[in-house]
């Protein structure tokens, strides 16, 4: 796993405006848009010190020259949103990215495989995967889509995350029939342990949700939000101070 992948469980208690910003990958996922949208995304990361922006692979290049300088990684989302492309379509997707400059890589796992108990095939998938990302140096993100998946297999995916060598398992693309629960948080946490990276994702919309998520284990919020949540974060610490963050 990558020391700087943001993997340490964060002491909701202790967050400021800064630190919460370093926990979001800032979000721009949509097929369509404009590019106004992107340069406002790279450049609201760079005021506010996002983790990383997540984008289309199309944008990588684009996003990369934008943040230049910044400190704010470009994350390239891979095998989106279906997850059903070829593992060598995937792998090839991840060295493209790398190539345009991409320091962290989302990849949606093979979610066919993984329920028709194709296990073997989805373990090799992860450990080629990773392995690409890991001889780059770059940060990888395995998406469960977990409304898809009953525990045993959320647990699952997570032990063979682990065995892959991954840093982080995220909760969903924000493209399924649902998002990030606190519960799944949770069995996540206890499936990888304290060591691994864990990204809420999916209908994180509001500051409570985020703390939430927080609490129960999660150490990057995927959020096409962040902007509004650092806000009232902040608005609410100048208020109420600590005690602005109890649930």
């Amino acid at each position: 796993m990558q020391e700087a992948a943001g993997c340490a469980p964060i002491t909701v208690d202790a967050l400021t405006p800064e630190t919460f910003a370093a926990m979001i990958d800032h979000t721009f996922l949509k097929p369509f848009g404009k590019p106004a949208d992107i340069e406002r995304l790279c450049d609201e990361a760079r005021r506010y010190g996002f983790a990383m922006v997540a984008v289309n692979p199309a944008e990588t290049a684009r996003c990369v020259d934008l943040l230049r300088g910044s400190g704010v990684r470009t994350g390239a989302a891979i095998g989106f949103p279906l997850g059903q492309n070829t593992s060598e379509t995937k792998a090839f997707e991840i060295r493209d990215a790398i190539a345009k400059g991409a320091g962290e890589i989302d990849m949606v796992i093979n979610l066919r495989a993984l329920q028709s108990g194709d296990y073997e095939l989805v373990q090799a998938e992860l450990d080629d995967l990773a392995a690409v990302c890991r001889a780059s140096g770059v940060i990888s993100k395995v998406i469960l889509e977990t409304c898809y998946l009953n525990d045993d297999e959320k647990r699952s995916v997570c032990r063979m995350a682990c065995a892959a060598g991954v840093d982080f398992v995220k909760t969903s693309t924000g493209f399924g029939t649902g998002g990030a629960t606190v519960a799944d948080i949770l069995l996540m946490r206890e499936a990888v342990g304290p060591a691994m990276g864990i990204k809420a994702s999916g209908g994180v919309r509001t500051l409570n949700a985020a703390l939430s998520m927080i609490r129960a284990g999660a150490t990057r919020i995927g959020t096409s939000s962040g902007v509004a949540l650092v806000e009232e974060l902040r608005t609410r610490l100048a208020g109420e101070g600590a005690e602005a963050l109890s649930l």
